[in-house]
């Protein structure tokens, strides 16, 4: 049997829970956020191999009757590949011969949520399941019939950078969410280190405490490196060596160096604005020096894992979301830095889901 539109009933039922996955998908950080909390992966890191149900109850050290629910949420994230499930012998019966028991291991996902460690992205996760963002999310409709920049100032009335700046707890949960995202360029400094040779000075545009600053410059001691950010950003930070912090506006002008970076800043703004900055940037550096961008490149000619093609698009509502603004094509990007001026750049994906462009006058 088929459907009118020639679909057999099988491939409509299918079609059936490939909807109601969507639609339950607004769920899927809470459980990831839910196990950073209880520090899961944290206790499976210290417990020096994978680790059996047991021995986790008894790490987490719930209420009883909580337990029930560990294994389901485990099981959860075991399918979204944040954790592993695999075999092991339980050497608890030292009388009986030694049984076969699941137990959970760290993925690549999880590992980035272990604390203390040098890459730990856990202040990205509890700061991004956030409610204003769902509660934004819910107007797209709404605000495509309308005139405001972005969804979000639909359902609030406000820029996010408004609300944010206005609410002492979420501002510094943003600053630690861009603190701990910035741990990455350590990871990736080993294949980047050539484009900052020959560099003396760097202004880090957005650079908000100086996370990517500190790692720079113990990377590069000789360099001279400012962070640039609104004043209220940086009005208690204070000079540490070669790194400085200086309040301004981008929109105005940016202090002169060899090099500008732009750490995952433009994809929060329009084409316009951001012609703006980058003319600004095109003024800050001489005529040898260059624009360093590290941002998302959607590619849709190129074939890559899906999971990085699937976190780029979804990154780009986010952006409409929250910004009225968006990530960009190989294309868009051609074109961006083209009307800003620029003569020449050049694109390396070595960020992982995001890409180093270079950009010289």
């Amino acid at each position: 049997m088929s459907s009118s539109n020639g679909h057999s009933y099988g491939k409509l039922f299918q079609g059936q829970a490939q909807l109601y996955k969507l639609l339950l998908s607004f769920l899927t950080p809470m459980p990831l956020k839910w196990a950073t909390e209880l520090g899961i992966p944290t206790i499976i890191h210290k417990h020096g191999k994978p680790i059996t149900l047991a021995h986790l109850l008894s790490a987490l050290n719930l209420p009883p009757s909580k337990n029930w629910v560990v294994p389901r949420l485990m099981r959860l994230l075991a399918h979204n590949g944040i954790f592993a499930i695999v075999r092991v012998h339980d050497d608890d019966n030292r009388e009986e011969e030694e049984e076969e028991k699941e137990a959970y291991a760290l993925t690549p996902a999880s590992e980035l949520l272990v604390e203390g460690s040098s890459h730990c992205l856990s202040a990205t996760v509890m700061d991004a399941p956030d409610h204003k963002t769902f509660s934004a999310a819910l107007r797209m409709g709404d605000w495509t019939r309308g005139e405001d920049r972005s969804i979000f100032d639909t359902a609030f009335g406000a820029s996010f950078w408004d609300l944010t700046h206005k609410n002492p707890d979420k501002f510094v949960a943003f600053n630690e969410s861009m603190a701990s995202d910035s741990q990455m360029v350590n990871l990736a400094l080993r294949d980047c280190k050539s484009v900052f040779e020959g560099i003396e000075s760097v202004v880090d545009v957005g650079g908000g405490n100086g996370a990517t600053g500190k790692i720079m410059c113990e990377a590069f001691p000789e360099l001279k490196y400012t962070v640039f950010d609104l004043p209220p950003v940086v009005a208690n930070l204070n000079r540490i060596g070669n790194l400085s912090y200086v309040g301004g506006d981008m929109f105005q002008s940016i202090p002169q160096a060899d090099a500008v970076l732009l750490k995952w800043v433009l994809h929060n703004w329009n084409d316009e604005d951001c012609i703006k900055i980058l003319k600004n940037c095109k003024k800050s550096i001489s005529e040898k020096g260059k624009v360093i961008i590290i941002d998302v490149v959607i590619d849709d000619e190129e074939q890559e894992e899906d999971e990085m093609t699937a976190t780029k698009l979804l990154f780009d509502i986010e952006m409409a979301v929250l910004f009225g603004a968006k990530e960009r094509s190989k294309k868009e990007w051609k074109q961006l830095i083209k009307e800003a001026g620029f003569n020449n750049y050049k694109i390396s994906p070595i960020f992982g889901f995001r890409s180093l462009i270079e950009v010289y006058p």
